[in-house]
């Protein structure tokens, strides 16, 4: 009996395996090349092609007031089109259940970015335009990774005060 059990459980994991590829191996640098290709070309649209750091760090806090904006399923198809790190930095950190800092207005969007770059030890703004401009290049590199639908789809669960991040 135990034969026959472990038999159809060979059998059962033998069938399982001819659905996967031969090769599962993780490619991590193909995934840590496509962040850095997209964190580059945020530093780009930010005038420095070399401040890596400060595109990921806005990057960062864009990101994360961003999905305390949105819904857990809503935050799930939205980076279910982003490259692999990009999507790590969305989910680092979040607490799906926890409170989330709700916003209303593009101002005050700008501001919790503003005030999470400070809190990285960084002010990276000399002004709240500056940081305004910021954000959106984060969000014009965005639209080159996320559909239109996808797009529009996550403009439309914002507060309307917000939709206009994702105007082109």
């Amino acid at each position: 009996m135990a034969g026959q059990s472990f038999a159809k459980s060979a059998q059962h994991l033998a069938l399982r395996q001819s659905n996967f590829p031969i090769d599962m191996t993780l490619n991590f640098d193909k995934y840590a090349q496509s962040g850095h290709t997209f964190v580059n070309k945020i530093a780009a649209e930010l005038g420095d092609e070399k401040d890596t750091s400060t595109a990921g760090r806005i990057l960062r806090s864009t990101l994360h007031v961003l999905r305390d904006q949105s819904s857990t399923e809503e935050s799930m198809q939205f980076i279910s089109q982003l490259p692999m790190f990009i999507k790590a930095i969305y989910v680092d950190g979040w607490k799906v259940s926890g409170k989330k800092t709700k916003v209303r207005h593009l101002d005050d969007f700008i501001e919790e970015v503003h005030k999470r770059c400070r809190a990285a030890g960084h002010d990276n703004f000399t002004s709240q335009e500056g940081c305004y401009l910021a954000v959106h290049a984060v969000f014009r590199v965005i639209r080159e990774y996320v559909s239109e639908a996808e797009i529009e789809d996550l403009r439309l669960t914002l507060p309307e005060g917000l939709r206009a991040l994702l105007d082109q």
